[in-house]
This record gives structure tokens, C-alpha cells and sequence, in this order.
């Protein structure tokens, strides 16, 4: 298998706990990467080099995509980055018959829904800014090579993938790197999946997202935010009719940008 965006925080995670599971890890990366097991192949590439990607792919069986552009950008950045790059990858695994794409989505497609409202990944898409807005390009690329082309594509809308929560919005949007993990590990083992959209997020009590796809895809998530309450700043609390993106919702933080 391989992992684009592998020397990334989600990135290091994943690579860490598949490595012994695996009997090939292809890691990919803009930046030097080291092998750190015989297991380990490195190619050091840029996601809008087509060809390379689709070099790095041969006899691969299923690659997670967590390369890109992390957060809010220019508008071409994030075309170059995370759409163009997607595509790359995509048409990558399509040409080398690879027989699942992870790839990596956010929960920033869905940010300007209010904070009281449960969230589902059937509901339409409200982006909280111009990354969310390229992260339903790459939920469409995904849809798009499994209808016309046959992958198997898992889109996975990542929370606050956090150590440990560190404000009053994570107690909804935590993601713990075990159960990051896990939700990984499910999208690229589930069976029979032509194509499904999920939300990794931590059992936290307050989260603003259903996570019924998730068990579908044979994984149930085990920590919860809540445990860390008390440890928190206690300003920052979001109202009912807030938007679940936070300061992300707010026009200055894209507006920087434009």
C-alpha cells in the first residue's frame, strides 16, 4: 500500500501503526523521508507530477491520500494542491489498477451548519472557506473514478486530529490518533465499498456529526473528548445557531486569502 502526504502529522500516525501490517509501504512525500523498516519504500515527488505518481503506485493495492494543502489558502494553492493533486492521484491509481483510494477529506465541507444541527454525509455540502470548498472537489474527483472508472474510494471527513483536545470546539470535533487509526484501517479493509463518504471523529459526546457510516465500515470509534473537559479553557463555548466551523466560518480568515 502507500501513504501520499507521509511525513504529515496524519501521515506519521498512519505510517507508524501500518507498518508492521503491511508487507510494501510506498510513503510519498514532497519533502525527504528515511525508510525506516525493509518494509518502507520512500519517493520523494510532487502530487502534480502525474507520471511520478503513477510511478510511485505500480503493484500497489490501495493508497491513502493524506498529501495537500492543510488548510486555508489562496484559491490556486489549494486547485494546485488538492485538486489537481487528488486527480493526480486518482488517475494514478486508476492506470496502475490499484484496488482502494482513502482519500483524505474534512469536516470543513460541512462548517457553516449550526452547532445544533447532526450533520450527515447524505446532507449537502456547506464549506466553511476555500479549503472546505476544494475538499468537495476531491469528495466529487472520488465519486466521479468510482461511477465512471470502478475504484473503490473511501472519503473520510477528518476532525481535529489532536493528541489531545486543546479548546471548546474539539470537545465536538476531536479526532484521537487511535482512533484516526482505526477509521484508516476500516476504509482500507471494509468490504464491497464502491464509494462511501464518512466522518472520523472521536466518540465524543458533544460532536456535531453522525457516525453511523463510520460502523458500517466495520469501525467504531473509542475515546471521547469529554474526558479532557475540565482541562479546557472555559471561554469559547459555541451557541446552538453558531456554525460548527468556528473561527474557520469567520470572513477574516478567508478574507486574508483573497
Amino acid at each position: 500500500m502507500a501513504i501520499t502526504g507521509a511525513a504529515g502529522r496524519i501521515g506519521s500516525v498512519v505510517r507508524a501503526g501500518l507498518r508492521d501490517e503491511v508487507s510494501r509501504l510506498v510513503l510519498v512525500d514532497r519533502v525527504g523521508l528515511t525508510a525506516q523498516s525493509p518494509t518502507e519504500e520512500v519517493h520523494r515527488l510532487d502530487l502534480r507530477d502525474a507520471d511520478a505518481v503513477a510511478a510511485a503506485l505500480k503493484d500497489v493495492d490501495a493508497v491513502v491520500h493524506l498529501g495537500g494543502v492543510p488548510d486555508e489558502a489562496p484559491l490556486p494553492d489549494l486547485l494546485e494542491g488538492n485538486v489537481r493533486g487528488t486527480h493526480n492521484v486518482l488517475e494514478g491509481a486508476r492506470r496502475q489498477g490499484v484496488r482502494r483510494v482513502v482519500l483524505a477529506s474534512s469536516n470543513r465541507v460541512s462548517g457553516f451548519y449550526p452547532v445544533a444541527e447532526t450533520v450527515t454525509p447524505a446532507m449537502p455540502a456547506r464549506p466553511d472557506g476555500l479549503y472546505g470548498v476544494s475538499k468537495v472537489a476531491v469528495e466529487a474527483l472520488g465519486r466521479l473514478y468510482a461511477d465512471k472508472f470502478g475504484l473503490s474510494v473511501v472519503c473520510l471527513r477528518i476532525g481535529s486530529f489532536e493528541d489531545a483536545p486543546s479548546e471548546r470546539r474539539h470537545l465536538s470535533t476531536w479526532l484521537s490518533p487511535r482512533d484516526g487509526l482505526g477509521f484508516v484501517r476500516a476504509a482500507l479493509t471494509a468490504p464491497e465499498v464502491r464509494f462511501a463518504t464518512v466522518y472520523a471523529v472521536s466518540a465524543n459526546a458533544r460532536r456535531f456529526w453522525d457516525i453511523d457510516a463510520g460502523a458500517d465500515l466495520g469501525y467504531v470509534p473509542l475515546d471521547d473528548a469529554e474526558a479532557f473537559d475540565a482541562s479546557l479553557p472555559t471561554d469559547g463555548e459555541p451557541a446552538a445557531s453558531d456554525p460548527q466551523g468556528g473561527v474557520y466560518a469567520g470572513a477574516e480568515y478567508t478574507l486574508r486569502h483573497i
